[in-house]
């Protein structure tokens, strides 16, 4: 039987409405949450994501403004520009897009941001406080993976949890939120023995490695949960009549369109997976929808905590922390 598939659009839908209903409440009260994007330069991937940000925060109700230094943007500028969001006390959520100008010191900028308005949950303040399991601002696509697993109500406790993947903004991350909802959690990456012995180990797989198709149905437990947070863009006819020419996974309208496109987005997780999972979340429309709503969760959260009151969410629970540890 093919897998359960996870809809992350619904899922985003839902979220973005309990928001939208959350700024309108605060609103009322006086107090419209606002978000701060800074877009240096004139990257075009990043402009595409910015737009999105930008609509998203309108349609939810949130206050937002949009900042653009030239490409020629020095550090001391941006530090400058932060610094005064950091200030302004209309501004909850501070977002620095990245990737920013060779010139530019990123590590600088980001750790400037204040931690109370880190809505991307990047900083080194936002991540101990995660990894103590105390209330603070949670990376949005890690927290987007726990709330597909929360509102299509699979287990996480007690669970083998297995990651393909260690970055600070999705591997790390998510292994800290999965530990802190008692699984039992393995981090892997490109140094693993046997990775597919590993993987076949897991009651949930999270495959965050970034490589088109990599995680294969050799790598799954029959029945197991598979989220895959991967987002590349294949080009070449070869890798796609790999990953989709097979006789179970023939998809004529995704093939008719990559002619017509020249390209298609695929996860990590090879589409012969489903044939063996569970459950799996697609690409596209699995977690990445997630993450721009979790953006405009995090700005409410935000803008709640510095206020001291309970932050947003569908259970009056930030995401990130366990039953009776808040």
């Amino acid at each position: 039987m093919p897998a359960k598939i996870l809809d992350g659009t619904k899922i985003a839908i839902e979220i973005r409405s309990e928001v939208a209903a959350e700024v309108k409440t605060m609103t009322a009260a006086g107090v419209r949450p606002g978000l701060a994007v800074v877009l240096v330069g004139h990257n075009p991937a990043s402009e595409v994501y910015v737009r999105g940000k930008v609509k998203a925060s309108n349609e939810v109700g949130l206050y937002s403004e949009q900042h653009t230094p030239p490409e020629t943007a020095t550090t001391a500028e941006l530090l400058a520009l932060v610094e005064d969001l950091n200030r302004r006390d209309e501004i909850d959520g501070i977002l620095v897009q990245l990737p920013l100008p060779a010139q530019v010191d990123s590590k600088k900028i980001l750790m400037a941001v204040d931690p109370a308005k880190d809505v991307d949950g990047f900083h080194p303040v936002n991540v101990g406080f995660l990894s103590t399991q105390r209330p603070g601002l949670v990376p949005c696509t890690p927290a987007g993976v726990i709330e597909i697993l929360k509102r299509y109500q699979i287990p996480i406790g007690g669970q083998e949890a297995i990651i393909v993947g260690r970055s600070d903004i999705v591997g790390k991350p998510v292994a800290m939120l999965l530990l802190n909802a008692n699984a039992t959690v393995t981090v892997c990456h490109s140094k693993t023995r046997d990775l597919p012995e590993v993987c076949r180990r897991a009651d949930l797989l999270i495959a965050a490695i970034g490589r088109a198709g990599m995680i294969t149905s050799d790598f799954v437990k029959p029945g197991a949960t598979v989220i895959d947070v991967g987002m590349n863009k294949v080009t070449d006819p070869a890798v796609f009549q790999r990953l989709f020419g097979g006789r179970l996974y023939q998809n004529a309208k995704r093939e008719e369109a990559f002619r017509a496109k020249g390209s298609t987005l695929v996860g990590d997780v090879h589409p012969e997976v489903a044939e063996v999972a569970g459950a799996l979340t697609p690409v596209p429309g699995g977690v990445g929808p997630l993450t721009i709503a979790m953006l405009m969760y995090n700005t409410v959260k935000a803008a709640k905590m510095r206020r001291g009151q309970r932050a947003v969410a569908s259970d009056q629970r930030p995401v990130g922390t366990v039953a009776g540890r808040e």
